[in-house]
């Protein structure tokens, strides 16, 4: 066959990490079929040395609305692609070939950006619909995730596979040296506890109610000797971006105890990682939630959300509150600070829980998931190489 992967956004959170696991790990596993990546040379090479069956089909680095209706389809087209994949929900209006769509949540019709008018929540809905109804094979990253698309849109139940994300590859668990952890914390001043978010900032990702919690929490733990001077770092975009976190700060009177970092290296964060008290993670909704995976892999122990895909992908290996409640998510950080026993078993089964997940199980059955859209037929996943989560 030969298959097409829109890698364009490969530089974005999420849906990247996506993209580059994905081909790596397609590389490794499929050298009989031809690949064709669609993306700008900067794009192409983030990916770096692929065998020679992976090319490139060249697209600028501007979007467009003529490139990505006109110009691509047309490239599929000329090039005579069996199978084209879009790792995203926003596919060309027309697509001369079988289609393959990844999902990785509907955050954008559950959550719509704020502001947004009844006329452009709609058509949202109408676009997403579109390229679901249109899609040969539809993947969801989670059972989650394709409970929402069949609640939603209706689609039928065998037109979706869940094929799980993995632990991004470059966040393998890994040992800095002594003096790179001294250097990283020295130059952030870092010198107290403290509590770690990772991810998007986004309204959905609850981070008002995290802030609130962690102050509730900072009034507890006054008294504490080892805790009273606790921080909570957040790693995400930068803070000037989102005025309402800003407000909620200085409300919650924790302006000297709230620090926001940006988006930081991966070397830079698998050392926060390594040296926070915890992870909080209470989100709203989350198609997968690779955050928590990437905090259990380095050894500490998480707090998330009961809703949405998190209890699935994170099963007993992390302490679960209500979203909504502030005063739940304040206890259940205390819980894990306090508790050293719990502590222990939290690392221990955040460490078997990411090895439930694999990129190598997922890109064999994407693979599948070619071969079967190209046959219009249903997939049929090869249960020795199933992961635990099955």
């Amino acid at each position: 066959m030969r298959i097409a992967i829109d890698i364009r956004k490969i530089n974005e959170f999420g849906v990247g990490t996506y993209i580059w696991n994905l081909v790596r790990n397609l590389e490794n596993i499929d050298r009989r079929n031809e690949y064709l990546l669609i993306g700008s040379r900067r794009h192409f090479h983030e990916l770096g040395p692929l065998p020679s069956n992976f090319n490139q089909l060249y697209q600028p680095d501007e979007e467009t609305l003529w490139g990505n209706n006109c110009t691509i389809p047309l490239s599929l087209r000329r090039n005579g692609v069996d199978v084209f994949h879009v790792p995203h929900h926003e596919a060309p209006f027309f697509v001369p070939c079988r289609l393959v769509v990844t999902m990785h949540d509907c955050v954008h019709l559950l959550f719509p950006p704020e502001g947004s008018s009844k006329f452009q929540k709609y058509s949202l809905y109408l676009r997403t619909r579109r390229v679901v109804e249109r899609a040969s094979h539809v993947v969801a990253v989670s059972k989650s995730t394709k409970d929402d698309l069949i609640d939603i849109f209706h689609t039928n139940e065998a037109k979706i596979s869940v094929v799980y994300n993995a632990l991004d590859e470059r966040f393998a668990p890994a040992t800095p040296a002594a003096e790179e952890r001294t250097r990283v914390l020295e130059r952030y001043q870092l010198n107290d506890p403290f509590i770690l978010y990772s991810g998007k900032i986004r309204p959905h990702k609850n981070l008002h109610r995290l802030i609130e919690a962690f102050a509730v929490l900072k009034t507890e733990l006054v008294d504490d000797a080892r805790y009273k001077n606790i921080k909570l770092i957040i790693i995400g975009d930068e803070l000037s971006k989102h005025q309402y976190l800003r407000l909620t700060v200085i409300r919650s009177g924790v302006q000297h105890d709230v620090r926001f970092f940006g988006f930081v290296p991966y070397s830079t964060l698998r050392v926060f990682y390594q040296s926070a008290s915890l992870f909080a993670f209470p989100s709203l909704h989350e198609g997968f939630g690779l955050p928590p995976l990437e905090a259990m892999a380095n050894g500490l122990p998480v707090l998330a959300s009961n809703t949405s895909s998190l209890p699935e992908v994170l099963e007993e290996a992390a302490v679960l509150v209500t979203p909504e409640n502030v005063f739940e998510i304040a206890r259940g950080m205390k819980l894990i600070l306090s508790d050293e026993a719990l502590r222990r078993q939290l690392i221990q089964k955040g460490m078997q829980q990411v090895a439930k997940f694999s990129w190598n199980v997922a890109a064999e059955r994407v693979v599948q998931i070619y071969e079967s859209a190209a046959s219009q037929t249903a997939p049929v996943f090869t249960e020795s190489r199933s992961t635990s989560m099955d």
